[in-house]
């Protein structure tokens, strides 16, 4: 009954709180004193009250049941701004006065002296302090600084707002949560803070601590001056009006306190009433999550400045002090005690209370493999991610940055654009350079954040790689390490964007310079790091390593031996000791590359001893190419470009000379880096050694099969002449491994780059360099297509090497460098499913599409004229045809020299006796592709270009000029066959005539006039052997059948050039005459009347030998 007697008085005193108090106006009251209490902790200024007395205040007031809004000051507000069932409790009152925007622009004097003088009393009356003594009696007894206050001072309710988050009891929550909300109204309610900070507050100029100066309900913008000024100072070198330490702490300790509702922080409050509504109109107050919900929509288009600025400013407090996130302090508690991240318990403001610090030592637990949980896991990427959105978050970026973020980066603040600008610059993509300061800040920033472990922390990387990752990387978890590594993977594919890439580049430079920024790479090698290179914990630095020192070591100790150390160390003494005997061959001696280049050039004129350690060296540097520091450095820009992700992970493989030297014509490759990536090339053919990865994918295959050869050139001709003859044989098991055949293909389409690194191509054909391609550049394959091009005025051992050349290439395409350089997006668009030496095939069969590349179409077509010169420069031809071409064309063949073209001669012989319908199926199908591609393109066909060349320029130069590939060129010289003048050219001419009675495809302008003629009227005719032509000339006989007037027109031209031919050419005999009755259109006509003819001969010799032999019955009987 007692505890339900104290209950009832504990609500009592909850709904009217002044009952049996002093007056609130300081008036005498029958059971206490006219003045509140002044206490010691929670001391304001001079009550408002007390030189002036209230409004309404002249009448005493009851010693019970006092309400605000019987108050004459209040009660015309309190009717027209506050709900009436808030009007018989006073804190509801209080809580709607104070909390309502249109009360604070016009509150009369009299209201706020009224407001200021009730709260006054609520916090410091001695007796509303025996309430929280009853409702948190329990909880005082816990906290042990609350229960050693002093009673009757005040000092009791001020603890408990200080450590309302340790409170457990419910009535004792509600009651003090009250209370919270009445002291954070006003600065000067808050325990000792006027105290401590009123000489900041007049030196900042933040407002007036003194009644009537500032209206009392603003004063919540004084805390919003002074947490301004204390970011602000962080943020400058030069601090003009510092703010003492005992103010920095009060100010944070404000923002602690008032992280868990966001309507204690006043400023914030107000600035950000109508977002709250916008945005987080469903997020329930308490516990941070209306700071977070905004935190995340703080660059949202819709958001208000005002209140975007009031959250900034709350964020940098956050990084200045975890503490004021009250989400993050408390998901996050344990774990710092656990992992010892918080050990200076006694200096609250220490540098272990800012959020970098203890980023990096949770980050640093996390990376270890020690347990986090994960709602503290969840809390930290949330901050990292704020810190990678917004620059400003960073003081030490704002400090050592503001140049370059002013000179480069204006205008980018949002989303993290800003961050990824200074990264940029930081790669030297621009003309400026970044001050050292400013990079140790970005990378420090960068390690804080720790976006290599989860790409999601970076919101730039993030947004614009989203789509790639969608598509390339959809097969790895949301947020593994793992994305970027895929990224990097598809980093110059298509499925890359450019956006994308560069936010991506921007990233990994920086990552790249801390192993520790890898967390696959530091989770595997954090032990040994440690031990090996005496590194410190993850979230620790030494200015003693410079970037990337630790790989270093751990690259040095892992793939390095003490031999290959003491080779490294050797070389530098070569020169003292050595080079005097050919100090004459040596130009260049200002740098030890440069020295090191000029031996490599006469590696074979050097003493034994030193050609022994510079081709040590020269084969360690194929190993890893960054021993050449000046290479290196020269191609630093290709390297960003293309090589990047071989750079960073290259470990003793060779790939980063293999992936210049692919990209050697890349716009980002300059002179310096080309010469260089080409010396070492040139080098490389000295030695098979000095290829690396040729040298141990092939080392073992070398000693078996071609020992005793060294030279590179020699040792490639060697293997695959190997690889060519197990081949032609079909041997069942090469005799080459498997991944020494994929080095030599490697190997082989380097070689087929440049000239000069095929020695045995470049020799005999040096003389025709500088006479027929002065100027044209090695590279490219430039050269040798110049040589091709020039082919009839080469020299004869030239010519023989390359005509063997062009042999080699159409077997195997992926040998013909410019073919495969102009049409790489080609072959990736139509023959991506073809096999390699199928690969021009494929092209040729596509050439006439409509998104074939001109330039492409144009190399396919040099090729073809290159294949028509010759049979054995088409492979597919040469197999088909191995049958026809001795058994028709042995006289040719006979004529023919080893190294040297037929200028078409056998292709045309297999052309006549495909007119003739004599070829094998197979053959047959080859040339009549042939036929038709010939008849498109007279240049196609060597002998019509060679006899008729002259005729054509004569009387088909507008059409030879308009080279539509229509056959427009071939249709002028048929209508214009009665003037030639060159036999040879006739014959030429007679023989197209002649081809195309066997096939209408191969004329392709009468094809074109009849193509709908042929679909109606020989649908059903299978195409080939003359047949489609005979249906034709069937149709154009028959009455009854109308074909269309330009068929029709080409169809009689046709006869009258096939009559004309056979006046001109008749059958030199019976198999020949035999041959044209059987590919005359008239066959079955001329077939029928021979058949006629002979029945009818077969009568008349049966009816005449009868008669003949008639005899008389006696000599019968006889």
């Amino acid at each position: 009954m007692a505890a339900y007697s104290r209950s009832q008085l504990l609500l009592l005193l909850w709904f009217v709180p002044l009952c049996g108090f002093g007056s609130v106006l300081g008036l005498k009251a029958a059971s206490g004193p006219a003045d509140p209490p002044n206490p010691p902790v929670l001391r304001p200024a001079d009550p408002p009250g007390k030189d002036a007395p209230a409004a309404g205040a002249s009448q005493p007031r009851r010693a019970t049941g006092w309400k605000l809004s019987e108050e004459e000051a209040c009660r015309e507000d309190l009717t027209r701004l506050c709900p009436r069932h808030t009007w018989t409790n006073n804190l509801a009152v209080l809580e709607c006065l104070q909390d309502r925007r249109e009360v604070r622009n016009i509150m009369p004097l009299s209201l706020s002296q009224l407001l200021w003088n009730y709260k006054l009393n609520l916090t410091t009356d001695p007796k509303f302090e025996s309430v929280a003594t009853e409702v948190c009696k329990s909880t005082i007894t816990e906290i042990k600084e609350c229960n050693e206050e002093e009673r009757g001072r005040g000092y009791l309710v001020s603890c408990l707002v200080d450590h309302r988050g340790n409170i457990s009891e419910y009535q004792c929550n509600q009651y003090i949560t009250k209370m919270t909300s009445i002291i954070f109204s006003d600065y000067r309610l808050i325990c000792g803070f006027m105290d401590k900070c009123k000489e900041d507050i007049n030196n900042l100029r933040c407002g007036s601590i003194n009644i009537g100066h500032k209206d009392i309900h603003s004063q919540g913008e004084v805390i919003a001056c002074l947490e301004k000024a204390l970011v602000r100072e962080a943020e400058q070198q030069d601090h003009v009006r510092p703010i003492k330490e005992d103010c920095k702490r009060a100010i944070l300790r404000v923002a602690e306190l008032s992280s868990d509702d966001f309507h204690l922080d006043r400023h914030l409050y107000f600035s950000c009433r109508d977002d709250r509504e916008r945005f987080c109109q469903n997020t329930p107050a308490g516990e941070g999550k209306v700071y977070k919900c905004l935190f995340n929509h703080k660059f949202e288009e819709a958001m208000s400045e005002k209140c975007r600025d009031a959250l900034t400013t709350r964020q940098k407090l956050i990084s200045q002090d975890y503490r004021v996130s009250y989400s993050l302090a408390k998901a996050c508690k344990l774990d710092l005690r656990k992992q010892r991240c918080s050990l200076d318990t006694n200096l609250p403001r220490a540098r272990e209370a800012r959020l970098s610090y203890l980023l990096l030592c949770l980050e640093a637990a996390v990376h270890r493999g020690r347990p986090v949980s994960g709602e503290c896991q969840g809390e930290m990427l949330d901050y990292r991610r704020m810190l990678m959105e917004d620059f400003s978050l960073s003081p030490e970026i704002v400090l050592h940055c503001r140049t370059e973020i002013e000179a480069h980066c204006s205008g980018l603040h949002r989303k993290g654009r800003t961050l990824h600008c200074l990264m940029r610059i930081g790669r030297g993509e621009r003309s400026t350079s970044i001050d050292s300061v400013c990079q140790s800040a970005l990378q420090t920033l960068i390690q804080s954040a720790d976006p290599g472990a989860d790409y999601r922390i970076d919101r730039a990387l993030n947004e614009a790689c989203e789509s790639v990752i969608q598509t390339a990387c959809k097969h790895i978890r949301t947020g593994d390490p793992m994305i970027l590594s895929c990224l990097m993977e598809h980093l110059y594919t298509e499925k890359m964007v450019e956006d994308c890439e560069h936010r991506l580049l921007e990233l990994q430079y920086f990552i790249s310079r801390d192993w520790k920024m890898d967390p696959l790479l530091y989770k595997k090698c954090q032990g040994d790091a440690s031990r090996l290179c005496h590194t410190h914990g993850w979230n620790e630095t030494s200015e003693l390593m410079p970037p990337g020192a630790v790989f270093s070591c751990l690259y040095r100790h892992a793939y390095r031996t003490e031999e290959q150390g003491r080779r490294v160390r050797r070389i530098f003494k070569c020169p003292s000791n050595l080079m005097r005997n050919f100090l004459s061959a040596c130009c260049l001696w200002q740098y030890s590359q440069q020295e090191l280049e000029c031996l490599q050039d006469h590696l074979e004129d050097l003493v034994s001893a030193c050609r022994d350690v510079v081709g040590n060296l020269t084969e360690l540097e194929s190993e890893d190419i960054q021993i050449d520091a000046l290479l290196i450095r020269a191609c630093e820009p290709v390297i960003q470009a293309h090589c990047h992700d071989v750079a960073d992970n290259q470990i003793d493989t060779g790939d980063l000379m293999e992936c210049l030297v692919q990209n050697k014509h890349q716009k980002e490759m300059n002179e310096k880096c080309s010469v260089g990536v080409t010396h070492f090339q040139l080098i490389q053919m000295k030695d098979f050694r000095f290829s690396y990865k040729f040298k141990m994918a092939c080392k073992e295959d070398v000693l078996r099969l071609c020992s005793n050869i060294k030279k590179k050139v020699d040792v490639v001709i060697c293997l695959s002449t190997t690889v060519r003859n197990d081949t032609l044989q079909d041997v069942r098991e090469q005799r080459v491994t498997l991944k020494c055949r994929k080095q030599l293909r490697v190997e082989e389409l380097e070689m087929s780059e440049d000239i000069r690194l095929e020695p045995e191509l470049y020799e005999p054909c040096r003389s025709d360099i500088s006479r027929l391609c002065p100027n044209v550049n090695f590279g490219n394959a430039q050269m040798i297509e110049c040589l091709k091009e020039q082919k009839k005025q080469l020299s004869q051992r030239c010519h023989q090497r390359i005509f063997r050349l062009q042999e080699a290439e159409m077997t195997d395409p992926e040998l013909d460098y410019q073919l495969m350089r102009v049409c790489k997006q080609m072959i990736k668009r139509f023959c991506t499913e073809a096999d390699a030496r199928n690969v021009l095939q494929c092209l040729k069969q596509n050439k006439n599409s409509e998104l074939m590349d001109p330039k492409c179409k144009q190399m396919i077509t040099k090729r073809q004229i290159t294949q028509n010169t010759d049979y054995r420069l088409n492979p597919v031809l040469r197999k088909a045809c191995r049958a026809d071409i001795p058994k028709f064309c042995q006289s040719i063949l006979n004529k023919a020299s080893e190294d040297s073209e037929l200028e078409g001669q056998v292709i045309a012989c297999l052309k006549l006796k495909y007119a003739d319908q004599r070829l094998s199926p197979d053959c047959e199908d080859q040339i009549r592709v042939i036929l038709q591609e010939s008849a498109l393109d007279y240049r196609l066909d060597p002998q019509l270009q060679m006899h008729c060349s002259d005729e054509i320029s004569r009387l088909c130069a507008e059409e030879a000029a308009a080279q539509e590939q229509t056959g427009q060129v071939e249709e002028c010289l048929k209508v214009n066959l009665l003037k030639i003048k060159q036999e040879a050219c006739k014959k030429e001419v007679l023989n197209m005539l002649k081809e195309s009675k066997a096939d209408i495809f191969v004329d392709p302008v009468l094809h074109t006039a009849c193509a709908l003629d042929i679909k109606h009227h020989c649908a059903a005719v299978a195409p080939g052997r003359g047949r489609q032509m005979s249906c034709l000339m069937e149709a154009l006989q028959d009455k009854r059948v109308r074909l269309q007037p330009e068929c029709k027109k080409r169809l009689q031209d046709r006869i009258d050039m096939w009559s004309y031919a056979a006046k001109v050419a008749p059958a030199e005999g019976f198999s020949d005459l035999a041959v044209q009755v059987m590919t005359s259109p008239s066959k079955n006509y001329i077939l029928f009347m021979i058949a006629l003819g002979v029945c009818i001969l077969f009568l008349v010799g049966l009816l005449c030998g009868r008669i003949t032999k008639q005899v008389t019955r006696e000599l019968k009987d006889r």
